[in-house]
């Protein structure tokens, strides 16, 4: 993984919480007590959006009631989502402490405190135990993690055999470099992007078969360009990512209209 602080630092953000308070007053919403979809502006922190999660699970024939690992879940929005449209449990390891305490309050306040579980933790060495979760899902987690390999082991050894990994995530395009900034990373030295034909074999070489694969690209550009025309809410992105913000966004749709990244999903089994 790459410096755990220097991920604390690009993905943490100071006064978070009362940030996200204050944009859901000015929303007209109770910030003590509101629903999960009223966060979906700012919580699902991936190209597409709460419809990207949704799809997913689609693709994933996500069981209802099944046990999800959610692995770089973040503040929780794919949690609380397929909580709510699934009545799964779920369980969310992120390395960033600010994204599971947050995280953990807005839960509670959305109701869903007691089926999802927030745990601060590497991906590296996932603190579950073996065969615990029906099913593992990550969503843009795997882009600041250089130990693919140790990766795949870890979400090998959190499903149960039978289980199903599902993935929607950033690979490396055919061009090279990317520009930066982007929302996982200010610099390169934070970022570690592979293929697609490389995730396939890492994954498969360490036991799972593979169900479904395909390039979700031309949907990411899409959703980019009918973000990037709208005014930003109060409740968006930019309250985790700061300045930055339309800097990181335009760059990530440069880099995959000029096929620097490639956006896919799949889902795998293990055997």
């Amino acid at each position: 993984m790459a410096d755990r602080h220097a991920l604390n630092a690009h993905y943490g953000r100071a006064g978070l919480e009362a940030s996200v308070l204050e944009a859901l007053r000015k929303m007209g919403k109770d910030p003590e007590r509101f629903a999960a979809v009223d966060l979906a502006p700012f919580d699902q922190f991936h190209i597409g959006g709460r419809d990207a999660t949704l799809h997913l699970a689609r693709l994933a024939d996500l069981p209802r009631g099944a046990r999800v690992l959610d692995v770089g879940g973040g503040l929780g929005g794919p949690a609380r989502t397929v909580v709510t449209e699934y009545d799964c449990r779920v369980t969310v390891v992120d390395l960033t402490e600010e994204f599971c305490r947050v995280g953990a309050l807005f839960t509670g306040r959305a109701g869903l405190g007691e089926r999802v579980e927030f745990r601060h933790g590497d991906a590296l060495a996932l603190p579950v135990k073996d065969s615990e979760f029906d099913v593992a899902w990550t969503q843009h987690s795997s882009m600041n993690i250089a130990d693919k390999a140790g990766l795949s082991r870890e979400l090998f050894r959190a499903v149960r055999p039978g289980g199903r990994l599902a993935i929607h995530e950033i690979f490396a395009g055919p061009v090279a470099p990317i520009h930066f900034p982007v929302p996982w990373a200010r610099e390169p030295a934070l970022s570690h992007l592979e293929t697609p034909d490389e995730a396939r074999a890492r994954l498969t070489a360490v036991g799972f078969r593979e169900r479904a694969w395909q390039t979700v690209s031309a949907e990411a550009m899409a959703w980019f360009r009918d973000r990037l025309g709208q005014p930003p809410g109060p409740l968006g992105l930019h309250l985790l990512l700061g300045e930055q913000t339309p800097a990181m966004l335009k760059n990530l749709l440069r880099n995959v209209e000029e096929n620097r990244v490639v956006v896919a999903e799949g889902v795998f089994e293990r055997k």
